[in-house]
């Protein structure tokens, strides 16, 4: 990519958030449900129905507001945006448009080396639309199915100011938004089920240029590597356009996870496009002072403030204090974990390693564990105690992840106790070291290899369970004693 060009991005998330039912009917918001089965007629727009607001709705978006530093409105109100689509019932979406209930707000995130607070220019209340099954992709798709389940559910769309230049920012500000929606427990931030999805605004400029470029919005990106992917190619697509001196136009475009490129959809449509009217059918809404109150008292310890407890208390990098707190389940899982073993180092290190590791290979989240924390900490007490080697662990990790059985129970049935026992292993090094002369002539001449070898026939005699630092030890002694 191009020096000479400085990439701009801001970003809308949508996050659906946590209600059992939607936002203007009783309808169930689970998922996975057979199509259009989970529809009334508020949800499915037919003609003299009246919308119903769910009073969780407005108390999650406080919540949400409060956590992104946000101005939480006094009076906002519902407008109807008019658009003609297959999966929007009613032809308009019910969402917020001059007077949305958050406002001026910021997150902070760590990328590219710095640390950078990013502008969050509203927050606002809407319904999600139903949702297109295309056979292929939508660009190429001979037909296309309609599924109503999601229209109704209720959405938070968070729009940020376009702060972002890089797409390692962008990334880095959907993980932190995630992180925060996840421990306030507004969202459950699953991109793969689409309850978190983020379109991205890209734009390019000469470096130096004040004035921002012309915008391609790239809709419905559903993973933070295709956030990634999709803003590095548009940007590199605009600065060889531009380059190659054509001209810009503003669009919608869609990322194509196969091809890894993005395409156009249709032209951008601007605000008077949609032409917003305040909703006849929803009175507004008056928020007192008191609520939002009540709402900040509830909050709990948010990403940020963990991570500078986890540094502070426990010593921890920085680095880990980040990863160990991308969801409440993973400070969870570390808080219990350490209060059990004392060890907060050792705990970072196992569950940033194999752990996360093991949950990537089998596509797992923290929260499916088959192991608990409690069972983690015994197995760093059983290495702290000398009980089993480090390179034993590893062992009995992984058949503690995939049974979730106490580790005592696996050591037990594999037979993988250390031993530690220097009679023991003092009668094996002497059988090993009389066996081998010519190795104990090498040693004492000077070829560091002699010794690995002894170290090796040791663990070979014990099937590995031999404790390495004794054995070295001992070893030293034993083979210095026959040199004196």
């Amino acid at each position: 990519m191009s020096s000479d060009y400085e990439v701009v991005v801001g970003l809308e998330v949508h996050a659906e958030l946590k209600t059992e039912s939607k936002i203007f009917c009783g309808c169930s918001t689970a998922f996975g449900a057979e199509p259009n089965t989970q529809v009334c007629p508020i949800c499915a727009g037919f003609p003299g129905m009246l919308p119903v607001l769910n009073r969780q709705v407005v108390e999650l978006a406080i919540r949400t507001g409060l956590a992104l530093n946000c101005e939480i409105a006094d009076y906002c109100k519902f407008d109807r945006k008019n658009y003609f689509y297959p999966d929007l019932p009613k032809a308009y979406q019910n969402s917020q448009y001059d007077l949305p209930i958050c406002k001026q707000g910021y997150l902070e995130i760590d990328a590219d080396g710095h640390r950078k607070k990013v502008r969050i220019n509203r927050a606002h209340m809407e319904e999600d639309a139903g949702k297109l099954v295309h056979q292929g992709s939508i660009t190429t798709s001979a037909y296309t199915l309609v599924d109503l389940n999601r229209s109704g559910v209720p959405l938070l769309e968070i729009v940020s100011e376009p702060d972002l230049r890089s797409p390692g920012e962008a990334r880095a500000y959907m993980e932190k938004l995630r992180a925060i929606l996840l421990f306030t427990g507004v969202s459950d931030g699953k991109m793969e089920e689409g309850s978190l999805r983020c379109d991205a605004n890209v734009s390019v400029r000469p470096r130096g240029e004040k004035a921002l470029g012309t915008r391609a919005e790239i809709k419905n990106l559903n993973s933070f590597r295709a956030l990634e992917k999709a803003i590095e190619y548009e940007a590199g697509r605009q600065i060889a356009a531009l380059e190659d001196g054509e001209k810009l136009v503003q669009e919608t475009r869609t990322w194509d996870e196969e091809k890894q490129v993005t395409r156009s959809m249709r032209s951008k449509e601007e605000a008077n496009d949609y032409r917003y009217f305040p909703d006849p059918d929803l009175p507004p809404l008056r928020i007192s002072r008191e609520w939002v109150e009540e709402v900040r008292a509830s909050l709990p310890e948010m990403p940020d403030q963990a991570q500078q407890r986890l540094v502070s208390d426990y010593g921890l990098p920085e680095y880990d204090a980040g990863l160990l707190t991308l969801t409440p389940d993973h400070l969870n899982f570390f808080d219990q974990a350490v209060a059990l073993c004392q060890d907060a180092k050792a705990v970072s290190n196992w569950m940033m390693g194999d752990m996360t590791r093991l949950l990537n290979q089998n596509n797992m989240e923290i929260s499916a564990c088959r192991f608990t924390p409690a069972q983690l900490a015994r197995m760093l007490q059983l290495i702290a105690a000398g009980t089993i080697s480090g390179k034993m662990a590893k062992s009995i990790f992984e058949e503690m992840f995939d049974s979730g059985e106490d580790p005592e129970r696996i050591i037990k049935e594999k037979g993988m106790a250390q031993i530690s026992n220097e009679d023991e292993l003092g009668k094996i090094i002497e059988e090993i070291i009389q066996a081998h002369p010519g190795v104990v002539q090498d040693y004492h001449s000077g070829k560091e290899k002699a010794f690995g070898f002894f170290v090796g026939q040791v663990m070979k005699a014990t099937r590995g369970q031999a404790n390495p630092a004794i054995v070295n030890r001992l070893l030293k002694e034993r083979l210095n004693r026959e040199g004196a």
